[in-house]
C-alpha cells in the first residue's frame, strides 16, 4: 500500500471511531446520549490505537500534520514527505467525517442544537481567549509529540505500542482536555471543519473558521517545539530546529494576542 493512502485511511479510521463517539454521546435519539467525557476520551483513545494498528506498519501511522512537522522536527522523518503526508491526512479527515454524518444521519436531523452538530466534527473553547486557546493546544500537542518519542524509546512486547499510544491519547484528553476539545491534531479539526461546511447537514450553523486557526496552529508549534525540546534534553542535539520552533510558538502567541484584540474586541482578552 502506498504510504499516503496509508495515512488517509488511518486518519479516516481516526475520524469515524473519535467523531462517531462524540456524534454518541451528543446528538439526540441516540442510545448512548448523556455519556460522559471519560467515554470520549476513551473512545477517542482507542480510535487512535485501532488506525495505528491498521497502517502503521505501512506509513508509520501518523495520523496528524503535528507528529508529521514534530518528526521532521526531530530528524526521524523526511522534509520532502511532510506536505503530502499533511494533505492526505486532511482529506482522510473528510472522509472520514462523512461516514460519520452519514452513519448518524437521522440524528443529524434530529438534532435541533447546531452547537452539537458542529461539535461532532471540530474543537472548540470552553473559555474563548486565543492566547489561551493557543496555549492549551500547544502544551497539548507538545507533550503528545514527546510522548511519542519517549514511547519509541522504549522497548514494548511486539504489537503493544499502538495500545501504549491510545493510553498517552486518553490521557491527555481526561486531564488537559476540557480546555478545547484538546485537538491536538490538525487535520482531525480542520478537515471535519471542512466537511461540516461542505455537507448538507440540516440546520447545522456555521462551522466557527474564526476559531478553527487555533486547532491548526496551536497543534504544529506544538509538535514541533515538543520534538525540539526533547531532542536538545534528552539526546543534547541542539540546533537551528529548536530556535524555529520557539520563535514558531512565539509567533503563534502573538497572533493569539492579536486575535483577541482584533475578534474577541477585548471581552475575552480580559482573561489573560
Amino acid at each position: 500500500m502506498n504510504v499516503y493512502i496509508a495515512e488517509f485511511i488511518g486518519t479516516a479510521i481516526l475520524i469515524l471511531f473519535g467523531g462517531g463517539v462524540v456524534a454518541n454521546v451528543n446528538l439526540k435519539g441516540s442510545l448512548a446520549k448523556g455519556a460522559d467525557w471519560v467515554v470520549i476520551a476513551f473512545g477517542w483513545g482507542f480510535a487512535v490505537t485501532f488506525a495505528i494498528y491498521a497502517v502503521g506498519q505501512v506509513s508509520g501511522a501518523h495520523i496528524n500534520p503535528a507528529v508529521t512537522l514534530g518528526f521532521a522536527f526531530a530528524g526521524t522523518f523526511e522534509w520532502g514527505m511532510v506536505i503530502p503526508y499533511i494533505i492526505a491526512q486532511v482529506l482522510g479527515a473528510m472522509f472520514g467525517a462523512f461516514l460519520v454524518w452519514l452513519h448518524f444521519m437521522p440524528h443529524f436531523k434530529a438534532e435541533e442544537d447546531p452547537g452539537a452538530k458542529l461539535g461532532v466534527f471540530s474543537t472548540g473553547p470552553a473559555l474563548p481567549n486565543y492566547v489561551s486557546n493557543f496555549v492549551s493546544e500547544i502544551i497539548g500537542t507538545f507533550i503528545l509529540v514527546m510522548g511519542l518519542l519517549f514511547i519509541g524509546a522504549n522497548d514494548f512486547t511486539e504489537g503493544l505500542n499502538p495500545l501504549i499510544v491510545g493510553f498517552l491519547i486518553t490521557a491527555i484528553g481526561l486531564s488537559l482536555g476540557g480546555t478545547t476539545g484538546y485537538a491536538i491534531n490538525p487535520a482531525r479539526d480542520l478537515g471535519p471543519r471542512l466537511a461540516h461546511f461542505i455537507m448538507p447537514i440540516p440546520g447545522k450553523g456555521k462551522s466557527n473558521f474564526a476559531y478553527g486557526i487555533v486547532p491548526v496552529l496551536g497543534p504544529l508549534a506544538g509538535g514541533a517545539l515538543g520534538a525540539s525540546v526533547y531532542n536538545a534534553i534528552f539526546l543534547a542535539e541542539m540546533n537551528m530546529f529548536l530556535f524555529l520552533a520557539i520563535v514558531f510558538t512565539v509567533l503563534v502567541l502573538a497572533l493569539g494576542v492579536f486575535l483577541n484584540k482584533s475578534l474577541l474586541k477585548g471581552k475575552a482578552s480580559k482573561l489573560l
